[in-house]
């Protein structure tokens, strides 16, 4: 608020600090972004200030009582310093949370046709199906652009099971090939490692197992070391579950 304050009355948290404001993506920089309409000469230490002549009144509002640029403006200032996967990520974060307008999202782009900002986004949205892979961990990150590079067919992410057995509770699953009935878990030592978790993943395991579902877990260094054979195997393992199961 304060860093909103000293920028002026027309000011507004905006990029990588607004983004951290609706709770679409985390951010640890120290300086504090904020837009400013029109072409300011303000600076302050501390504070990176944005100058932008197409920011309107509709394009702010007030989380917690600080003003704000609004979820979609938010999204494209985002897309000015973030590409790719994080942008991706972005956008999941924002509809899971209900946040997401694709209209307005689509008004931004198109009177900001000008912004490298704007390309960037119109180009995440041609190819990827928002909401689509949300994930919780770097591990799981990690695993989801190894199979990118390696051209496997997109799993779900993140997705509920239901082995239709006499336990009532849908099982989570990290990674899902669904036609193909195979599972991928990534296995992190933090919430892995201990005696409950040990506990609970065999048992989940063996209710997948009796069900029909193949499993393999696959762990950090696994997968930061050697993940071209991490891959390869998964590859191996859907193309013989789809010739056996005739998926």
């Amino acid at each position: 608020m304060a860093a909103v304050l000293a920028c002026g009355p027309h000011a507004a948290l905006s990029y990588r600090c607004a983004a951290a404001l609706h709770e679409i993506r985390a951010t640890a920089r120290a300086n504090i972004d904020v837009t400013i309409p029109g072409r300011s000469p303000r600076k302050h230490a501390g504070i990176d200030v944005h100058r932008s002549t197409t920011l309107t009144s509709e394009d702010v509002t007030k989380v917690h009582g600080i003003p704000c640029t609004t979820v979609a403006r938010t999204l494209l200032d985002l897309a000015q310093v973030i590409n790719g996967r994080p942008l991706e990520r972005a956008l999941d974060q924002a509809e899971i949370l209900g946040l997401l307008d694709l209209n307005t999202l689509l008004d931004q782009i198109e009177r900001n046709k000008a912004r490298p900002a704007a390309k960037r986004l119109q180009a995440v949205l041609d190819q990827h199906y928002i909401g689509s892979t949300p994930t919780w961990s770097e591990l799981e990150e990690v695993f989801l652009a190894a199979c990118r590079r390696a051209g496997l067919p997109m799993p779900e992410v993140n997705a509920l099971i239901d082995p239709h057995d006499s336990d009532p509770t849908a099982i989570r699953v990290d990674f899902v090939w669904r036609e193909q009935r195979v599972i991928v878990e990534t296995d992190g030592h933090q919430t892995h490692s201990t005696p409950r978790a040990f506990e609970e993943d065999r048992l989940r395991d063996q209710r997948l197992a009796v069900a029909g579902w193949v499993v393999i877990r696959i762990t950090w260094r696994q997968l930061t070391q050697r993940p071209s054979e991490v891959t390869d195997r998964i590859a191996q393992l859907l193309s013989r579950q789809r010739a056996a199961g005739g998926f």
